[in-house]
């Protein structure tokens, strides 16, 4: 008999948290791949002998603000510990880490999922998010491996979920969630080409309506979050056979094998009894003040649920309001498009989304980087909510503007778009273009209002593209009836 099974599923997720130095020495943070290798380090982040760390006030705040994004529980009192283990990128023979007194408490956020049509949400734990500093990284040859220590010592951000997913598509929507709110409060830039973001997941299966969790494998070596998905699918695939052939799952951490879609055997997996924790004897506890926790508390910007909840509140539905709320410079360039309330917020939202994220995304450009600033855009999207030109003219202008710059203004003048709005003259045009369609004034006479277009058309070859059509059509209408 075949058992239906329900993944369970949490999320390790690592973020290099964006602050100007290492977490406890005064080296530079978050060098490039163009960094010559072993140049941004100290006897500190290198585990010299005799030397002690000096934690970085920088990285501590950022990891509020991050808990903060999240819901968190701010623990005004937190501790270090040493986390064991033995391996080349580790200098000291241990990691400084956060274990029972995390910076971070229990929070939780909300994903969004699902076909656009029918979005699901749904509230996901956090369990905690700890400070802890980065390990080197190793470069493996044939025969060799080389480390560079540039990294060692970043400030890490480690947020740890509840086993709320149940599903690859909510884990992914997770993911997408996390990177919005870090990046939103400048937390972290959650570049995963530079490592700035890392993903470890944890998957286990349990019989549907069981509440009992089975045994869960943790999957590495994540590097997309396409990845994520795919590995979920391939794992949930491998222990559902496993276990409907007699099998046990066993605990143990995999690798994700992108080549051949597939996880391997990496090592069984530890427990925190295999690290031999300890409390770190060389750096006291974090206690924050009320007073300055207060004043972080007041740097934070408006978060994008609420942002969402305010753009649906103007009339855009809740993918519209997803999509603009996506960044925080997205958001705030909507948001100084539609500010002078001349144009409307589903105006602004479809030029936005369709013409303005089109022309961005195909150049490989974030909105920071548009050639056509949020006032540039008013000022055209004015002149085609009031008539001055048309949608198809508005694009002519906005290609310009985007190639050339210039004012919306200046180019409609220079290029003789401005429409004709002067009754006795549309009147003229009109009155031309029923004389010469005698089939379409009858069509129309019969019933067939979509016959008036041919009239409009008319219009607008007589006036060489320069009538405004809303008010042409509006004419025609009055003069047949």
């Amino acid at each position: 008999m075949t058992t239906k099974f329900e993944p369970v599923i949490g999320l390790e997720i690592h973020v290099q948290l964006a602050s100007k130095t290492k977490l406890f020495c005064s080296c530079p943070n978050g060098v490039g791949e163009d960094t010559k290798p072993n140049t941004a380090v100290c006897p500190r982040c290198t585990g010299q002998p005799g030397v002690l760390p000096v934690l970085t006030e920088g990285a501590v705040k950022l990891a509020v603000k991050a808990g903060l994004a999240l819901g968190c529980k701010i623990n005004e009192y937190s501790t270090f510990s040493r986390k064991h283990y033995f391996y080349p990128d580790l200098p000291k023979g241990y990691q400084i880490t956060q274990f029972d007194k995390p910076i971070n408490g229990a929070g939780s956020i909300e994903i969004t999922f699902g076909p656009k049509e029918n979005l699901q949400k749904k509230k996901i734990g956090i369990h905690h998010a700890h400070l802890e500093e980065d390990a080197s990284k190793s470069a493996h040859f044939e025969d060799y491996s080389l480390i560079d220590f540039n990294r060692a010592g970043c400030p890490l951000l480690e947020i740890v979920s509840m086993p709320d997913m149940r599903s690859p598509e909510e884990a992914y929507a997770y993911l997408t969630e996390i990177k919005r709110l870090m990046k939103w409060v400048e937390a972290s830039n959650c570049d995963m080409e530079k490592g700035e973001l890392r993903v470890d997941v944890n998957v286990s299966l349990r019989p549907v309506g069981q509440e009992k969790f089975g045994t869960r494998c943790e999957i590495k070596n994540l590097n997309s979050f396409k990845a994520v998905k795919d590995a979920l699918y391939y794992e949930i695939n491998r222990q559902t056979e496993l276990l409907n052939n007699g099998g046990q799952v066993v605990q143990e951490t995999r690798l994700w094998d992108k080549e051949q879609n597939v996880t391997r055997p990496m090592r069984s997996k530890e427990d925190a009894l295999d690290y031999r924790y300890c409390p770190e004897p060389d750096l006291p506890p974090i206690v924050l003040k009320h007073e300055w926790l207060e004043e972080v508390k007041k740097q934070m910007p408006e978060l994008p649920a609420q942002k969402e909840a305010k753009f649906m509140a103007a009339g855009l539905n809740a993918y519209d309001a997803g999509v603009l709320t996506s960044s925080l410079d997205l958001a705030t360039y909507f948001e100084a498009v539609t500010a002078g309330e001349k144009v409307p917020v589903k105006t602004a939202s479809n030029w936005i989304q369709t013409d303005l994220l089109g022309m961005l995304h195909a150049e490989k450009k974030e909105i920071a980087q548009s050639p056509i600033s949020a006032q540039t855009l008013a000022e055209l999207l004015e002149m085609v909510e009031g008539g001055k030109i048309t949608r198809k003219q508005g694009r002519d202008v906005f290609d310009k503007i985007w190639q050339e710059g210039g004012s919306p203004k200046a180019i409609v003048e220079k290029l003789g778009m401005v429409q004709v709005s002067d009754e006795g003259q549309l009147e003229e045009w009109a009155k031309a273009a029923i004389e010469a369609n005698p089939k379409a004034v009858a069509d129309y006479k019969k019933g067939n209002k979509a016959a008036i277009g041919a009239l409009v058309g008319g219009v607008m070859k007589a006036s060489k593209g320069k009538a405004n059509p809303r008010l042409i059509s509006q004419l025609l209408a009055k003069l047949l009836a």
